[in-house]
């Protein structure tokens, strides 16, 4: 295959030590062209000695340095250099990860194969270290109607999947590809995100826009995932959930979670109470009453406006109500919480 690709690796801290070499190696024997496959690794606030690791067990990528530790910034640096030097198509992966050799000639088909599709998320799988049964970590992510994001099928048994589906919600940021005339048409990630959600954000300008976002089931990708890793950086996760929803949706869906949303964070601020994280919570709340802050998401809304095709109240009509993960899968959850959203759902969706 002729088409040119572009695959982008982050490192963060001391991430090349733990996680390069497994996933370098799995690089290495994939069975695409070598000549049309470039991996740009791109050094996110590491150090000097860092920097040269990368450049000495990788020398075949392209080491690119940044010092800030904004993942979205550094995900765009990775993409534009891409773009740059001719790239037909890229791919974002997480450095935790292995994936299987047709892994890219997979993901490269997916969207060859299907024209209105803007991106694919390979069929990540939980890493079992070569033993046991093999699970799902995820099959497309799903989008909350409050802004939260999770997986789908997580710890399921792994099946074969005919086709390519097309995923409602949101590609996961581990492993996806994406056309470089879309990147650039949506304005490629929002650095004001860092971390956290910048998946959900670049999905719903991708849909906003009129594009499709589909399953490869056949590019195989397993991930060192680790729950307790996601959780940690609870201001960026909440904060990054809000600014979605005030970017994104409308006055009038606004208007309709409302009551939800109050629920919820009454929610999230007795439990930081609790839990040693409520000056996070608060560094949230004061986020969005800055001057500088709301003048950033009155612009985004704008940007939103002048790519949109498809309205926004279409796409939450494939929102979800209920949280149903393994690793949060708790009895508040399971038998309040949800059932409460669940029945608020069905009552405001109609609405919508």
């Amino acid at each position: 295959m002729n088409k040119k690709v572009a695959i982008v690796l982050i490192n963060y801290h001391d991430y090349a030590k733990r996680f390069l070499a497994d996933c370098r190696d799995s690089l290495r024997r994939q069975d695409y062209s070598k000549d049309n496959l470039v991996v740009y690794v791109v050094d996110n606030d590491s150090s000097e000695e860092t920097f040269s690791y990368l450049k000495t067990e990788f020398p075949e990528a392209r080491i690119l340095k940044r010092n800030d530790g904004n993942y979205c910034a550094a995900n765009n640096l990775g993409f534009k250099e891409g773009i740059k030097d001719g790239a037909d198509y890229l791919i974002a992966l997480n450095m935790d990860t292995e994936v299987k050799p047709e892994f890219v000639t997979e993901m490269v088909l997916a969207l060859e194969r299907n024209k209105e599709a803007a991106i694919a998320q390979a069929k990540i799988l939980l890493h079992s270290g070569g033993s046991g049964e093999k699970k799902v970590n995820t099959l497309g992510n799903i989008i909350h109607f409050l802004g939260f994001g999770f997986t789908s099928a997580y710890g399921e048994k792994d099946r074969f999947i005919e086709g390519y589906p097309e995923i409602k919600g949101y590609a996961s940021g581990c492993a996806f590809i994406i056309r470089p005339e879309v990147f650039l048409s949506v304005g490629g990630l929002n650095e004001e995100y860092y971390m956290y959600h910048d998946d959900i954000e670049l999905s719903l300008k991708v849909s906003l826009a009129g594009y499709k976002i589909i399953l490869a089931p056949l590019a195989i990708v397993f991930h060192k995932y680790e729950f307790s890793r996601s959780i940690l950086m609870l201001y960026y996760m909440e904060r990054n959930r809000y600014l979605t929803l005030m970017i994104f949706a409308s006055k009038w869906y606004l208007f309709l979670i409302f009551l939800a949303l109050v629920f919820i964070d009454l929610g999230m601020l007795f439990l930081a109470l609790f839990s040693g994280r409520f000056k996070e919570l608060i560094r949230v709340y004061s986020y969005f009453m800055k001057k500088k802050n709301i003048e950033k998401i009155i612009k985004s809304r704008m940007q939103i406006k002048k790519i949109t095709k498809v309205p926004f109240n279409r796409i939450a009509s494939n929102f979800k109500a209920s949280i149903k993960f393994q690793e949060i899968n708790n009895p508040l959850l399971k038998y309040i919480a949800n059932p409460l959203m669940e029945a608020y759902w069905f009552l405001v969706k109609k609405f919508i």
